[in-house]
């Protein structure tokens, strides 16, 4: 049994859901009531089994905020992700439209190299507030490599689906590593 250890940035715009989503499979209620739109960011720590494997990664997840108040900070913070968490809010179009910008950043950070990510619409409980189109963003998705899902927090709908994806490439990518080291050797 392996216990792998992953840093995993949350980046979006203020008030999509990025603080929420993490911290919502910890909670031992629904949508706690502590959960409020948060301009500090944080961190979260997540331990996900790795199916067909025993094997489980840590992951260090670094809430963004959303702002670019803390943009020099994050700068620091960011340095050398493992995988990456984008999310919008499926009743903001702009929420969407700056996941370019935040996937951008991101992978300023690691040029070259790999970056497993996932694209998640949160809120898909406000069904008619929706303007930002699955379709759309599966397609935009694909085409930047990120898989896509959507969630209800509130509802704790698929919130811990896009977690075990990272964890699961995550894990691939050390295998494959890992792999070439045996090679080596």
């Amino acid at each position: 049994m392996v216990k792998l250890a992953a840093k995993c940035i949350l980046a979006g715009d203020p008030t999509v859901g990025k603080t929420a989503l993490p911290r919502s499979s910890a909670a031992t209620e629904p949508f706690p009531e502590e959960l409020h739109p948060d301009n500090r960011g944080g961190s979260v720590v997540k331990t996900v089994p790795v199916p067909d494997t025993g094997d489980s990664v840590e992951l260090f997840i670094l809430d963004s905020a959303g702002k670019e108040l803390y943009s020099e900070m994050l700068d620091k913070l960011w340095e050398s992700p493992n995988v990456l968490c984008l999310v919008y809010d499926v009743t903001n179009e702009q929420s969407f439209t700056s996941c370019s910008k935040w996937l951008e950043k991101a992978r300023s950070q690691m040029p070259g190299a790999t970056l497993p990510g996932v694209l998640v619409g949160n809120k898909t409980d406000l069904a008619s507030r929706r303007v930002v189109e699955s379709a759309q963003t599966r397609a935009w998705a694909l085409g930047q490599g990120l898989e896509c899902f959507e969630t209800s927090v509130k509802e704790m709908e698929n919130y811990k689906a896009p977690f075990h994806y990272l964890a699961k490439q995550f894990h691939h990518l050390y295998r494959e590593k890992l792999e070439v080291f045996q090679a080596l050797v």
